[in-house]
């Protein structure tokens, strides 16, 4: 059992200094636009991953006109108090503590304390690019397998360095064929353990995703998730090959598992162009509780819900049957975000499990 008993937010964002406790499982916080609910979420998610959710450098994160930033909260972990502290120095240096022990490493962290988030401009997951969804793939594999996080921070520098030797061969005239080669080899052997990752792990997690679509939504609409990736159909070292006179062309490696995508069909077409607004948004819910159901099922126990503004996001029947899951069905701790206090206490209320409010006032 995974539990957040307090959090305490130095030069975050809008807060100067704020402590907040969390009572109960249920924990709903409401306040008008502009009073901290998604920051304060956002402190949360940042304390499972070193970083906002929302990609912004850290020195976003701080306080406006200020130097620094402190994270600090208790937890409950499978019956062992942690404590976990972050602090972000005045010259931008990053420090991370468990129980008074420092990281030497910020990936040693990932996944101790698991995390999913849904946001407002979270539906991108769906309408947006491949790199959206290699992202929450990447993320969501982080958190399961420590080795595959390590690959894959690898496999990027690997193809940094690949590009920028491609980059400097434009400017040469020259290539520095033995470079190239040993970039080749390795960048093979980290994308190779990469794609057989996904392809191994989209077999059982897309087939879930498909089904929990078909609970919320009470219909499948002729959903279709698929993995796609150059690699299905030829080999990495094949595809760097074939394609070298194009990456030189180009400057950058047009081949490889930083090219994977999740295609998504409503029937033969992009689900993107067919479906509703309301299916785009049972989909992105779809997808991010079934990452919600596996780390569960991975971890042995439920990760941190965090769920910022979704009253907006679905009808009143699909909120009721979300809500009564993610409630009732779970013994997991769920963080609610609402503008209105009436609202949130109404439907938590209706699912009949004990909940607390915290009220925030803007600024």
């Amino acid at each position: 059992m995974l539990r957040l008993h307090s959090i305490s937010l130095v030069q975050f964002r809008n807060y100067l200094q704020q402590q907040f406790s969390f009572t109960e499982r249920i924990v709903g916080i409401c306040g008008l636009n502009g009073s901290g609910k998604t920051n304060l979420l956002d402190a949360v998610y940042y304390l499972s991953f070193t970083r906002s959710y929302f990609s912004r450098p850290d020195s976003q994160n701080v306080h406006h006109g200020l130097a620094g930033l402190r994270l600090q909260a208790t937890y409950d972990l499978q019956g062992e108090p942690q404590e976990l502290v972050c602090i972000l120095r005045e010259n931008n240096r990053k420090e991370l503590q468990l129980n008074e022990e420092a990281y030497k490493k910020f990936s040693d962290h990932i996944g101790k304390i698991p995390c999913v988030m849904i946001a407002p401009d979270d539906v991108v997951l769906v309408t947006g690019g491949s790199e959206e969804r290699r992202t929450f793939i990447d993320t969501l594999l982080s958190q399961i397998s420590k080795e595959y996080l390590l690959y894959l921070i690898d496999y990027q520098k690997l193809l940094q360095q690949r590009n920028s030797l491609l980059k400097q061969s434009a400017e040469t005239g020259s290539i520095d064929e033995a470079l190239l080669q040993i970039l080749d080899e390795q960048l093979c052997r980290k994308g190779n353990y990469i794609f057989k990752e996904r392809k191994t792990f989209l077999q059982s997690f897309l087939p879930l995703a498909a089904s929990i679509y078909q609970r919320i939504a009470g219909k499948d609409d002729g959903l279709s998730l698929v993995y796609d990736s150059q690699l299905l159909k030829d080999d990495f070292a094949t595809l760097l090959n074939l394609s070298r006179s194009k990456d030189l062309a180009l400057q950058r490696t047009t081949a490889g598992i930083h090219r994977d995508d999740l295609l998504l069909y409503m029937g033969s077409a992009p689900f993107k162009t067919e479906a509703s607004q309301g299916q785009r948004k049972s989909l992105l819910f779809a997808l991010k509780l079934a990452e919600w159901q596996v780390l569960k099922e991975k971890k042995g126990f439920t990760p941190i819900l965090l769920l910022d503004d979704v009253f907006e996001k679905l009808d009143e029947q699909r909120m009721f049957q979300l809500l009564n899951w993610v409630c009732t069905e779970s013994d997991g701790q769920v963080f609610i975000t609402d503008t209105h206090a009436e609202r949130l206490k109404g439907n938590l209320s209706e699912i009949n499990v004990p909940y607390q409010v915290i009220e925030l006032i803007s600024n």
